[in-house]
């Protein structure tokens, strides 16, 4: 049986509701691909929105700020913020302007973020954004020192009111427009790592870790 984030009124989908998902899996799956997330907020009734790294751990999700960032002002009862998450997998042409469009997986995810205080939860949360990218990274690079740690602010929210959206498939153009001699179809869209670049003080003899050489050959 799938499970089901149940939704609320901020997370019903209503325009294209036939493209809304509610399943933990189908949610998960997108922020756990997903490498930035953009955090939308209110600070002095000023609307602003931050791209920043993020990584789900469980049924949260952390993301990450300066210390001295703006979004980080007034934080003692937490922070209402609107998370999105975004990944383009194709752009769809159709043969009238009205109907072209994207495939595409969203997630939205709505709530009170807080601050993570503690050292050992910030490092665990560094933790996680280092190992989302690149598992065995965190391990063979320095971790962070007492100064760097003061320096980062990490926010947790929970999700618990989250909902996905998802396009995918051909063209969907109107009975008549298919009669026109236009192209029509999908161009696929993939994000695809090149190959690694040795930094210029870095060590020439030094081969890449493993995991860098197969990032190099994958796609997200």
């Amino acid at each position: 049986m799938k499970e089901l984030i149940a939704p609320t009124g901020r997370t019903r989908v209503v325009r294209e509701p036939h493209r809304a998902s509610h399943e933990r899996a189908v949610i998960y799956g997108i922020l756990d691909e997903g490498l930035v997330c953009h955090v939308g907020f209110r600070v002095e009734g000023q609307p602003y929105v931050i791209p920043t790294m993020f990584a789900r751990v469980g049924e949260e999700i952390y993301f990450h700020g300066s210390a001295a960032s703006r979004m980080l002002r007034n934080l003692s009862s937490g922070l209402p913020v609107c998370v999105t998450v975004t990944l383009v997998d194709g752009l769809v042409l159709a043969r009238s302007v009205f109907n072209h469009s994207m495939n595409y997986r969203s997630v939205v995810a709505l709530g009170t973020a807080t601050l993570m205080d503690g050292p050992g939860e910030k490092l665990a949360a560094l933790r996680a954004f280092t190992e989302k990218i690149l598992p065995g990274r965190w391990e063979e690079a320095r971790q962070p020192n007492e100064k760097e740690l003061k320096a980062t602010s990490i926010l947790r929210l929970g999700l618990t009111e989250v909902s996905a959206k998802v396009r995918v498939g051909p063209v969907e153009d109107d009975a008549e427009d298919y009669a026109l001699n236009v192209w029509a179809g999908v161009i696929p869209l993939r994000m695809v790592a090149g190959d690694p670049e040795r930094d210029a003080r870095c060590n020439a003899s030094m081969a890449a870790p493993g995991y860098v050489e197969r990032f190099g050959h994958t796609e997200r």
